[in-house]
């Protein structure tokens, strides 16, 4: 439960700047750079919330994959979305592949730590 509130932090972040810069609560309504900055600000907080547990020596639960599975499908929502309008998604695609990459290694760690 404490992770659970622990990562809860970054989405209550990125929804009150969501909130008190641009007055909406849906975040795929946002243009292009808007929402890469919203999604870098979840993005940011999120994984330094995830380090900061890995490098105290918490191990990664579910809970936390879990909520890096829903961050990553926001993103690939909102990709889709501009693939369909012909919008340019250069930056969304370099950040969701980097999230992969993120994604992967934590995983990698994760498997490497119980062989040990």
């Amino acid at each position: 439960m404490k992770r659970l509130i622990f990562h809860s932090v970054s989405v209550g972040v990125s929804l009150y700047w969501l909130i008190t810069e641009h007055h909406t609560y849906n975040p795929f309504s946002l243009k292009g750079p808007d929402f890469l900055e919203f999604y870098l600000i979840l993005l940011v907080i999120f994984y330094g919330t995830v380090f900061m547990l890995k490098f105290s020596k918490e191990s990664i639960s579910k809970a936390t994959f879990f909520f890096m599975i829903l961050i990553l499908i926001a993103g690939i929502i909102k990709w889709i979305k501009g693939v369909m309008l012909g919008k340019p998604i250069g930056y969304l695609t370099i950040i969701l592949i980097g999230e992969i990459g993120i994604m992967m290694f934590l995983r990698s760690v994760k498997i490497n730590s119980k062989i040990i």
